[in-house]
């Protein structure tokens, strides 16, 4: 029980002020208008440190590179099947929040009517750009100084990719470089933990805010995303990862699976940290029966480029304020860049609890145009969806390292243990 309460500790926290939150706003109605200097004093910490922040991650990332044990079919399998199996994840969180209103559109209209006038909000959203040339012109800006606003987000990640790669071309010259970012990130990663102890006060006022202005309208629509998050959860791993066995093993790797999955299960659950779950989870692919050099690769890949629970979250989110803006998604395009927007920002997720998030949701608001003030909004459904979502990014990698077992050692690979 105290392992389980020091481990859900911030996030127990956060809920609790979400909810305090939500009764203060409730019961004092706009006066709790009073508090949002407080609320936006952490929005406005967070906002500051995501730029240094999603530089430092990204360059030292590239920078550390090494070659991998492993063989590129193991490396290429990997891929493989991580595509694959995000796409069903998406899909599914796509299949679900499609038909429902996540928001109801009373509550909606209500909502952003008062996001226009409280929050200042917009960023121009060019609502006749499609994804592409969205996506296109904010790959690059003509003007150094233009890299250190988070208007320009994939702009920034893609020079720090650039970045990291001349670090790693450079070798022992460009170890200097790479020794002072890292000093750097550690400093930033500090700095975050400092603001992060803010966050229960800023989160509870925002929402406050957020539900003394809107009513209980807000609260409603955060537990039906909670609710039905959670089902699609556990639907999606009783009965994807079932599927997942049968296709890496027949019925051999179903009951192999089952028979060993359970302490990743309750790992990922006590820890809500895919990180932390990589030494359980690699034995428990070993027990499945498989190898070495392939659990040992896919499962520490798997924890910042494959998450099942993550995407569907992602979906979620994306929805959430698709319902709030009335934002015109049901048609094919409008569908393609749901799934997009959902697996690009997915991959920039961090392998940390609460908080490794903001750089994902951020990546949500630019591609999608909505305003930047928003991302409180996405940062409540990170915390409540948490625990559910880390179960399925765990078990998910366990999952993957089967079905590359299948293509790499053959059908009969779980007999070869």
């Amino acid at each position: 029980m105290k392992t389980f309460l020091a481990n859900y500790k911030q996030t127990l926290i956060l809920l609790a002020s979400i909810i305090i939150g939500a009764i203060a706003g409730i019961v004092f109605g706009e006066k709790v208008t009073v508090l949002a200097p407080f609320g936006d004093l952490f929005l406005n910490l967070l906002l500051v440190i995501i730029v240094p922040l999603i530089f430092l991650t990204i360059t030292t990332s590239i920078a550390k590179i090494s070659q991998p044990k492993r063989l590129g079919k193991i490396l290429g399998t990997t891929v493989l099947v991580f595509i694959i199996m995000s796409l069903v994840a998406v899909l599914v969180g796509m299949l679900v929040t499609y038909p429902i209103k996540l928001v109801n559109i009373e509550d909606s209209e209500k909502i952003h009517t008062a996001l226009d006038t409280t929050l200042e909000a917009t960023t121009e959203t060019d609502e006749d750009m499609t994804l592409l040339s969205r996506f296109l012109s904010a790959l690059t800006v003509n003007d150094f100084s233009k890299l250190l606003s988070r208007d320009n987000l994939l702009a920034i990640i893609v020079f720090a990719i650039l970045f990291g790669i001349a670090i790693k071309r450079s070798g022992e010259k460009g170890k200097l470089a790479l020794d002072t970012l890292e000093s750097f990130m550690n400093v930033i990663m500090s700095l975050l933990n400092i603001v992060m102890y803010y966050a229960p006060i800023g989160l509870g006022c925002y929402f406050a805010v957020l539900t003394g202005t809107f009513g209980a309208s807000i609260a409603i629509g955060y537990a039906k995303t909670f609710i039905v998050y959670t089902l699609v959860a556990f639907a999606f791993y009783f009965i994807m990862y079932t599927i997942y066995a049968f296709i890496a093993a027949g019925k051999k790797g179903v009951k192999a699976f089952w028979k060993n999955i359970l302490p990743a299960t309750i790992t990922s659950l006590a820890t809500c940290s895919s990180a932390a779950s990589i030494p359980v989870n690699i034995k428990a692919a070993r027990d499945i029966g498989v190898s070495d050099d392939i659990c040992e690769t896919i499962i520490p890949l798997g924890t910042s480029f494959h998450k099942d629970g993550s995407i569907i979250g992602s979906v979620f989110k994306v929805m959430f304020l698709v319902c709030i803006f009335g934002t015109p998604i049901y048609t094919l395009g409008g569908f393609m860049q749901i799934l997009l927007v959902s697996l690009i920002a997915t991959l920039f997720v961090a392998a940390i609890p609460i908080g490794g998030g903001t750089i994902s949701e951020m990546m949500i608001l630019t591609m999608m145009g909505y305003p930047v003030y928003t991302l409180p909004i996405l940062t409540i459904i990170a915390t409540i969806i948490d625990p559910p979502a880390t179960l399925l990014n765990v078990v998910g990698d366990s999952s993957a390292s089967m079905l590359a077992a299948r293509i790499i050692d053959g059908k009969n690979w779980i007999d070869k243990k």
